[in-house]
């Protein structure tokens, strides 16, 4: 959001384990002390315009179905990070 706010573009994608947070009912499940939770912090992004993607690989490999993912997060390839990464002016991950 913060980029979003500065004027950048911003796409979170997620990859490997981090797919199990954008299952629907996971992100509401994540809050730790007073901040909100993932799914409000997450609607919050989405609204502001940050894209958010999904890796379809990742999703098979931890059964979760396309159908069980979050509204407004795309599912898309493995190349298109690849394609992301290589158009980007900066990357951050973690």
């Amino acid at each position: 959001m913060t980029a979003k706010a500065m004027g950048d573009d911003a796409i979170i994608y997620f990859v490997i384990k981090g797919v199990t947070v954008v299952k629907k009912g996971n992100a509401d499940k994540i809050k730790i002390g007073n901040f909100p939770s993932l799914k409000e912090v997450m609607d919050q992004a989405v609204q502001s315009g940050v894209e958010m993607m999904v890796c379809d690989r990742s999703s098979e490999l931890l059964g979760i179905d396309k159908g069980e993912i979050v509204e407004g997060v795309k599912v898309v390839g493995a190349a298109t990070l690849n394609q992301l990464v290589l158009e980007a002016d900066g990357v951050l991950y973690f």
